[in-house]
């Protein structure tokens, strides 16, 4: 049962708060939640996007998840008692066509499958009916949408992402919402989702000196709202973990020692022919050894959005 939504962040003017955020510029190296998500789910899944930097070719679901995401940020630039389910529905199809032209690798997204264009815009819209289902878009104005945000951690490390979206109530309290379209078992997805949620609250209570009030992920899929409300004691243990993760990362690449840990996630991973766990045998690993996560690394895997 979702539960229901709060009303304090459900109308009110737009609040920009982009000339808040911190700007980092650092030679330090950089970890995003989805980075330090796979080390902690498969150190050697890590090694192969992070180190070897192995191409993903992207599947239907990772790019399902990447266009609805695309559409839900520009619903928000129609004029609220517009954002309708057919206005949403009218934005999928010139959403796809301008990931098509600015993504070369998705024209062969349906070789192989039996999966059509239509099929997968169609599915694309149910989604999206499943937002409709937990939010009405016309009652709040985001203060920002695909924010990027960053922020340095003991002068060790700098940790960033994007964030869905932004919402902030008149009394100044945040709220972080990621939206989900699935692709993974939901007792391993939920703990990455609210892993990375974490990160993003970690990052704007550094940056803005606010704990958000709620991190929020919306399940479209299954039309359900998952809250959780930090605070800072909670916050600054994490901040803790992720140093220690990072340290672990470093030892890992000094090393060259990554290790697969299987799970029920394998069946999900690009790069099981060349897992040790499957029989595969990794490639050599990089002389010289990179950093293990370079500054201008992305945040995302190739193949797409993590949904």
């Amino acid at each position: 049962m979702a539960p229901a939504l709060r009303r304090e962040f459900l109308s009110y003017p737009s609040l920009n708060l982009l000339g808040m955020t911190v700007p980092v510029t650092t030679t330090l190296p950089t970890l995003s939640p989805s980075r330090a998500a796979d080390f902690k789910t498969c150190p050697l899944l890590y090694r192969f996007r992070s180190i070897d930097r192995l191409p993903e070719r992207p599947t239907p679901d990772q790019a399902r998840g990447t266009l609805v995401h695309a559409v839900l940020e520009a619903l928000f630039d129609t004029p609220a008692g517009e954002r309708t389910p057919q206005r949403a529905a009218d934005l999928v199809e010139p959403q796809w066509q301008r990931l098509l032209a600015e993504q070369a690798d998705l024209a062969t997204l349906f070789e192989g499958t039996p999966l059509t264009t239509e099929e997968f815009l169609a599915t694309g819209r149910d989604l999206l009916g499943g937002y409709f289902a937990v939010e009405d878009p016309n009652r709040l104005e985001p203060a920002e949408r695909e924010a990027y945000v960053q922020a340095e951690v003991e002068g060790k490390l700098v940790i960033r992402g994007y964030i869905d979206r932004l919402d902030v109530s008149p009394a100044g309290d945040l709220r972080v919402v990621d939206y989900k379209t699935g692709g993974a078992p939901r007792e391993a997805f939920e703990a990455r989702a609210m892993f990375q949620l974490k990160f993003y609250a970690l990052v704007l209570w550094r940056t803005r000196g606010v704990v958000p009030r709620v991190l929020r992920l919306m399940y479209l899929k299954d039309q359900e709202v998952c809250d959780f409300s930090p605070d800072a004691e909670e916050l600054e243990r994490f901040e803790r973990t992720l140093l220690a993760l990072w340290q672990a990362i470093e030892r890992a690449t000094a090393a060259r020692d990554f290790r697969p840990q299987p799970s029920r996630l394998c069946g999900w991973c690009a790069h099981q022919a060349l897992c040790p766990s499957y029989g595969g045998t990794p490639p050599p690993f990089p002389e010289p050894a990179p950093p293990a996560l370079p500054p201008d690394a992305g945040d995302e895997p190739a193949a797409g959005r993590d949904e």
